[in-house]
């Protein structure tokens, strides 16, 4: 709704069949390179379907509720404290008045050349990405604390092709770091940091591949 306020649903709608064609693809890729041969059995055993009782679906609501709030009011809540520090602050600890000499506009200018080719090397852009990596939702948490609690801004950091690339590469890359650690847990730290690199990697390559054609139907 923020880039796109005419027609966020067919935006959205566009992500989500964008990351699902992509798991497709690379799953058939992982089936033909790192998971070669028979697959192994795998036998689950369900339970009977019955009707749900009001009074375990209401527990089941309030439980899922009940963690979302708890995220939202700790990792993301913790998350904007962090940035709010690192944006107010020099390498020194001095306050600054321009958010462009802050220890987090140091942190997003390392990671900005990344995402050039992909139209949105930008200290802010790259900063929020980097968020990102604590919890998704950082990404939007940290945007509008860096335009000044406002989204309206956000159009002179990004065009329509642009901001569909950023959106793109959002999509794909690492979930969170919670979702690493599971990998870690099942997989090892070796296979961790693989996984990280193949989904930072597939994610920049479709946001490229994203501003590319755009660009050719002169949508840039």
């Amino acid at each position: 709704a923020a880039f796109f306020p005419e027609c966020a649903p067919l935006v959205m709608i566009a992500l989500y069949l964008m990351g699902i064609v992509v798991g497709i693809l690379v799953a058939l890729v992982l089936k033909g390179t790192a998971f070669k041969g028979e697959a192994v059995p795998f036998v689950m055993e369900l339970p009977n379907y019955r009707m749900p009782g009001a009074k375990n679906v209401g527990q089941l609501l309030w439980e899922k509720a009940r963690d979302f709030l708890q995220r939202a009011f700790t990792v993301i809540f913790l998350a904007t404290i962090v940035i709010w520090f690192l944006q107010t602050f020099d390498v020194r600890l001095d306050v600054v008045s321009d958010q462009s000499q802050s220890m987090l506009a140091a942190l997003g200018a390392l990671l900005a050349p990344l995402f050039v080719p992909l139209g949105f090397g930008n200290w802010r852009a790259a900063a929020a990405l980097a968020a990102g990596f604590g919890a998704k939702e950082n990404v939007v948490a940290t945007l509008t604390v860096l335009m000044g609690g406002s989204t309206a801004g956000l159009p002179e950091l990004f065009s329509p092709l642009t901001a569909f690339s950023f959106l793109t590469f959002t999509l794909l890359y690492t979930p969170c770091v919670a979702a690493v650690s599971a990998v870690k847990a099942e997989l090892g730290t070796r296979m961790m940091w693989a996984v990280v690199a193949m989904q930072c990697g597939v994610a920049w390559v479709v946001a490229l591949v994203v501003r590319l054609v755009g660009m050719a139907l002169g949508l840039g």
